[in-house]
């Protein structure tokens, strides 16, 4: 019942329209025995989601990202169990019609901790710092081997030579004054970054929208994006923890600094201190000017979006952006408070 997406224009007419969606969406419900049970769609996300009752969440892809769906499903099958952050267990995993695949998984607890973020107190916003660096230690010590037939980009080095290649087009198509322009290919050349470096599976967008806050222990229903409740000083549930970890579908296996583009720009954010203890937590450091040039290679890369976002560099040069964003900064004196 759901028509077939197979080019963006397609996705732009089909995908918002509620109106199309949700009789393909409950017949796909139907067929896999949850007929009637309540849908509620969550607004964040590319693909469409879905919480099915209290309990789970069903992820669909269109054909146009059918690729996107196994991945999802066999990487989080890979995961179930083996990170310290709860992640979501897969259900029921298939195609649809005209196209289509589906993700049924459990739905987590907690909170985005995006959105919980600016309630937490500081001494909390470190504990959960260090937990996620934790976290993605323990991610890119597992063995990527059994999913490299689903994840790419197979070479390393040839991937980073494309991103390399067309590093200014895409910062030009996003908007970047020429002044950042013509610094990019200098700054690409002035730093080595290892074609061969070993193996580990990414997540590619590891942040805080793709992480969950609650009181430590928790067990209440959220979603993989919408809060159950929102998240503050920990009351007698306990303290607060991460709750969840999800949206594995950008997945690939690479260079492990290029997880950190997400951990620098989205959960620490140049918040003094932070990126120091992610980096303790999760045992090793990086070079500011490296993890810079992972962001400019990145899929996902928008400089004039981030430079809007985070705080702006003392001058205007990708060599002092580095530092702003991804230096090895001191940790904030107690007692300060964070606006």
């Amino acid at each position: 019942m759901l028509p077939t997406v197979d080019t963006d224009e397609q996705w732009d007419v089909v995908v918002p329209d509620e109106a199309v969606m949700r009789p393909g969406v409950e017949d796909l419900c139907a067929r896999l025995g949850l007929a009637g049970v309540p849908l509620d769609r969550f607004a964040e996300g590319t693909q469409p989601v879905y919480a099915v009752g209290d309990d789970l969440v069903l992820k669909l892809f269109p054909g146009a990202a059918a690729d996107d769906g196994l991945v999802e499903e066999r990487v989080l099958s890979h995961l179930q169990g083996r990170l310290p952050v709860p992640t979501p267990r897969v259900h029921a995993s298939g195609t649809y019609e005209n196209g289509w695949r589906y993700v049924l998984m459990s739905r987590l607890p907690g909170e985005d901790l995006a959105v919980a973020w600016p309630r937490i107190p500081r001494a909390d916003r470190e504990r959960l710092v260090t937990e996620a660096g934790e976290a993605l230690a323990a991610l890119h010590a597992l063995d990527p081997g059994p999913l490299a037939d689903v994840l790419g980009p197979g070479d390393w080095g040839g991937f980073l030579g494309r991103q390399r290649a067309g590093a200014v087009r895409r910062q030009r198509e996003c908007g970047l004054p020429e002044s950042w322009l013509e610094q990019i290919p200098g700054f690409l050349d002035s730093v080595p970054l290892r074609a061969d470096a070993p193996r580990v599976l990414l997540h590619t967008e590891f942040m805080r929208q793709h992480l969950l806050v609650g009181p430590a222990g928790s067990a209440g229903p959220a979603g993989p994006a919408g809060p159950a409740g929102p998240a503050g000083p920990a009351g007698p549930a306990g303290r607060l923890g991460l709750t969840g970890l999800f949206d594995f579908e950008p997945a690939m296996i690479g260079d492990r600094a290029y997880d950190f583009v997400g951990v620098g720009l989205f959960v620490t954010r140049a918040e003094p201190g932070l990126l120091s203890r992610f980096t303790r937590a999760y045992g090793r450091t990086f070079e500011p000017r490296e993890l810079l040039a992972h962001t400019l290679l990145h899929v996902y890369s928008n400089l004039p979006w981030y430079l809007r976002e985070l705080p702006a560099p003392p001058e205007p040069t990708l060599d002092a952006l580095a530092q702003a964003w991804f230096g090895h900064d001191r940790p904030q004196p107690t007692g300060i408070k964070v606006r």
